[in-house]
């Protein structure tokens, strides 16, 4: 019935997904269904297998072992193709700002007119309008990351993955990034976050993957997971404790 429900809702599994090297398990994920509206946060310690697990769900890297499955058949081209991921450190094209976006539009086909006022329309969601004719390798860091996020938007994605997408940023620049995504949630696209900032977690989860080493410890509702942990990793973690 789980499995059933989750076609219905379009919901990503993991089923015995491995990752070794060099005799070692870096990932090791038997079971994990994400089903809900999101966001879903992963949080965990340095090498918890965060990343890892993200870059598996979004075809980047093959598992040694087990599979992800996206609306109940094997993760393929055709899912990955309604995906987007912002990396920690985002790669800009060396142009300008509004060219950044037209080039993400320009290959989805969409004419001249169309893509200038979408343009326009991505440029004020990011609060960049005023720097549309910059260089976009000498925007800020909070700046770089909200053009990396509008131009995963633009691509017009059923699922979005960020990778820490706030964490060398000031709390200003991380507000403005937490609105974006709030917004894109709302508007119906699925957000898998990874983070190390709890209260961050608090702010936007709707529910919250608990990694530890390379396993998943805890997977639950947000409040659930933050406020009554089940899992000894959870609570050290939570607490500020060494986890390893």
């Amino acid at each position: 019935m789980r499995d059933l429900l989750c076609d219905m809702t379009k919901c990503l599994q993991v089923r015995g997904l491995q990752i070794r090297r060099n005799g070692r398990a870096l990932l090791d994920v038997a079971d994990l269904t994400l089903d809900g509206p999101g966001p879903t946060l992963l949080l965990g310690p340095n090498g918890a297998g965060k990343s890892l697990l993200l870059r598996c769900l979004h075809g980047l890297i093959s598992p040694d072992q087990g599979r992800v499955i996206q609306d109940g058949a094997p993760l393929g081209p055709v899912h990955t193709a309604r995906q987007a991921m912002v990396f920690q450190q985002p790669v800009l094209l060396r142009r300008s700002v509004s060219a950044n976006l037209d080039f993400v539009l320009r290959r989805q086909k969409i004419a001249r007119d169309a893509r200038k006022t979408r343009i326009a329309e991505l440029l004020t969601e990011g609060g960049l309008e005023d720097k549309a004719r910059q260089s976009a390798r000498s925007l800020s860091g909070g700046e770089a990351q909200r053009l990396a996020i509008l131009r995963a938007l633009a691509t017009g994605p059923e699922t979005l993955f960020l990778d820490e997408p706030t964490s060398a940023l000031d709390p200003s620049a991380t507000q403005m990034i937490e609105r974006m995504i709030q917004r894109a949630s709302t508007r119906g696209v699925r957000i898998v976050m990874v983070t190390h900032d709890i209260g961050q977690a608090r702010r936007l989860a709707a529910d919250i993957v608990m990694m530890q080493g390379g396993h998943v410890v805890e997977h639950g509702p947000a409040k659930q997971v933050l406020d009554a942990p089940e899992s000894e990793a959870s609570r050290r973690y939570l607490a500020g404790g060494l986890v390893t």
